[in-house]
């Protein structure tokens, strides 16, 4: 489903929160929303390569790698098994690698930035906890909505306006 998030904005207010703008859309899909599954890494993307093994349909990744611009949290072989296991998107407050190829992968992937380095893999990470960044506490659950124009969260699922 294509989300424009302005358009959820006007039509719940009282429901959403915006989350600052720092991401970059790097995915093939350039809207994407659904429900949130949560993790916290930092430098370690071992719970995010566990995470895109399981179904994902309906569901984004959140991931906080506590914006480290040191290494990349996702590459090409990670997003393309997310898109296979039916995530709808990623977002990662931190980096990625890949791009090329990320960008023609049919999956919402959106981050800080880029970086050519692979992170270390020593089983660290939290799964489905809170995290906060953005100015927004992203709780498992809850619902995340992503375009060109940027992040917002709701307590419950949303639905696109009627024109």
């Amino acid at each position: 489903m294509k989300y424009v998030t302005p358009d959820l904005c006007d039509a719940y207010p009282q429901l959403v929160k915006v989350v600052e703008p720092m991401f970059q859309n790097f995915g093939a899909r350039s809207s994407f929303g659904g429900e949130i599954v949560t993790v916290k890494c930092f430098e370690d993307n071992s719970v995010v390569k566990q995470q895109v093994d399981q179904p994902g349909h309906g569901k984004v990744m959140v991931v906080d790698g506590g914006g480290s611009k040191r290494a990349a949290l996702l590459g090409d072989m990670l997003a393309e098994k997310a898109a296979a296991n039916g995530w709808e998107g990623i977002i990662i407050y931190g980096c990625i690698r890949d791009v090329d190829v990320i960008r023609q992968t049919d999956l919402g992937v959106q981050a800080l930035g880029t970086h050519p380095m692979k992170t270390d893999k020593r089983g660290i990470g939290d799964l489905n906890v809170d995290i906060t960044f953005g100015g927004v506490t992203f709780k498992p659950g809850h619902y995340i909505y992503a375009d060109n124009n940027g992040v917002i969260v709701s307590p419950e699922q949303l639905s696109m306006p009627q024109e």
